[in-house]
């Protein structure tokens, strides 16, 4: 009896879970939309991780507004974009000013017209261990990966809300679900991002606006030569493009901008990218205990602080090349700047 009793629980549970599993499926379905000629704003998209967002976008029939600081880099993506057959608004924009994303967005929809989907992409890094960071550079790192995202959604809200119709993607990081060491600015505003990001979604939803929260592990951008880096700088920089080159531990861009499309095509809440920022994610959910003494074994393996005072200065990622940054373990992430508008 007790035998035949787990076996009706058994078919039970599996008929429950069949019939989530269909209803998500509908419900992925009612909510997709197709991109042509849809108005697209992308923040940073003149390089890395933006840019193959766009070109991708602008392959199905997207018409894009992509802003940057750099009007050179701005000139050489449109420029691309335009060749791919694309119609691209460019702005040259400091996003962690709040009257020029202001601007930006008013001059995006004077061109393109009402804002269909927002993707927060722009974002900045920075390398340091702990005792070499300052106070500036945590205000610095929210200033652009959690205040500028902020001010973007309050552009695009009130035209959205008219409307009831809107996509917002916020292009946050494994690094806010897992506080890995000498990220600490970077993560800081990371786990703000995603904290927001969730909260606004369920509120915007009832107003037809989906909010996406994308969370990708190591991507293969090319991005490493422009990261901020403290402390012993070359080491710092080394083991952070090593990192982001090592094939099996990355992704690359296009994979990556291809789930973030496809994640805001659907309306859904989140989607992490790479399988080991999922794994890393789901053990931080069932055991942050162990997450944490496991992030301190791999802290023991990074470089120490630097005492001196020119440890606490800032650099470029790309002032600090050496023999082992530029070598075979860097390939990859190497061939994506040079591919993304990273090296100029």
């Amino acid at each position: 009896m007790a035998l035949s009793s787990n076996k009706t629980a058994l078919l039970w549970g599996l008929a429950g879970l069949g019939a989530v599993l269909a209803s998500r499926a509908v419900m992925r379905q009612s909510r997709k939309i197709d991109f042509a000629g849809k108005h697209v704003i992308i923040t940073g998209g003149s390089r890395g991780l933006g840019l193959v967002l766009a070109r991708q976008l602008v392959a199905e029939g997207a018409h894009l507004s992509i802003c940057a600081r750099d009007p050179y880099e701005l000139d050489r993506a449109r420029t691309e974009l335009e060749q791919q057959g694309g119609r691209v608004f460019t702005y040259e924009c400091d996003l962690t000013d709040k009257a020029d994303i202001t601007a930006f967005v008013s001059a995006a929809r004077a061109d393109g017209g009402a804002v269909d989907v927002l993707i927060n992409n722009a974002g900045v890094i920075m390398v340091t261990p702990f005792a070499n960071a300052a106070e500036e550079d945590y205000q610095d790192a929210l200033a652009t990966n959690f205040w500028a995202a902020y001010h973007m959604i309050q552009a695009v809200l009130p035209d959205m809300r008219q409307r009831r119709a809107g996509r917002i993607v916020n292009v946050a990081s494994f690094g806010g679900k897992v506080a890995a060491p000498h990220l600490s600015p970077y993560v800081t505003s990371k786990f703000a991002l995603v904290g927001f990001s969730e909260s606004i979604r369920a509120e915007l939803k009832r107003d037809g606006i989906f909010v996406t929260t994308i969370c990708p592990g190591l991507i293969r951008t090319g991005s490493p030569r422009n990261a901020i880096v403290k402390g012993q700088h070359e080491k710092e920089y080394a083991w952070f493009k090593i990192g982001d080159s090592l094939p099996g531990l990355t992704t690359s861009a296009e994979d990556c901008a291809s789930q973030i499309i496809d994640a805001c095509r659907h309306g859904e809440a989140e989607r992490v990218v790479t399988v080991m920022a999922k794994v890393g994610t789901a053990l931080q959910g069932l055991s942050p205990s162990l997450m944490a003494e496991t992030l301190t074994l791999i802290n023991d393996l990074l470089p120490d602080p630097a005492p001196s005072l020119e440890g606490n200065q800032r650099a470029f990622g790309a002032g600090k090349e050496t023999p082992i940054s530029q070598s075979v373990l860097t390939t990859l992430t190497d061939q994506a700047a040079q591919k993304n508008n990273q090296t100029v």
